[in-house]
């Protein structure tokens, strides 16, 4: 048996319903952050949201005030990928989707910031590691040539 398609409509209602358990007002500005984080295989800039939502009509000043929201209500994640660019994911729970605890891969000649598996790096614990560590409370970012650049 295939999985359940979900209708735009009812991906629509997730979202308001998603912003408004966390206590902000649903407006379409959050909605169309939201959505657009949702099928972004990286973490999106603020660039590149505007970039992309431009188009509807939202400016600058509107995704970077909703982005603000989002992620102090705890629906968005935002970091420092060591570029000083703000980058935003957004906050999933677990399972074989994007999750929140995973590497990054930043290359460091053209930039391409890349989302690796959980798997793909691991952390153990020594003698004067922080438990952080082992608790995986922690950013790991990964930084080289791309497979493009190489």
């Amino acid at each position: 048996m295939g999985a359940k398609k979900i209708s735009a409509q009812e991906k629509l209602t997730g979202f308001q319903d998603r912003i408004r358990a966390a206590g902000l007002r649903s407006t379409a500005p959050r909605v169309a952050v939201l959505r657009k984080l949702e099928t972004a295989t990286a973490p999106m800039s603020h660039a590149d949201l505007v970039e992309e939502l431009g188009g509807e009509g939202y400016d600058r000043v509107t995704i970077y005030r909703n982005l603000t929201d989002l992620t102090e209500a705890g629906l968005v994640v935002r970091a420092d990928l060591g570029d000083h660019v703000w980058r935003f994911e957004l906050k999933r729970a677990g399972g074989t989707e994007h999750t929140n605890n995973h590497p990054h891969f930043t290359c460091t000649d053209c930039g391409t910031v890349a989302c690796l598996p959980e798997e793909s790096v691991r952390l153990t614990t020594a003698r004067g590691v922080p438990r952080a560590v082992s608790q995986r409370a922690v950013e790991v970012q990964l930084r080289g040539l791309c497979d493009r650049c190489e």
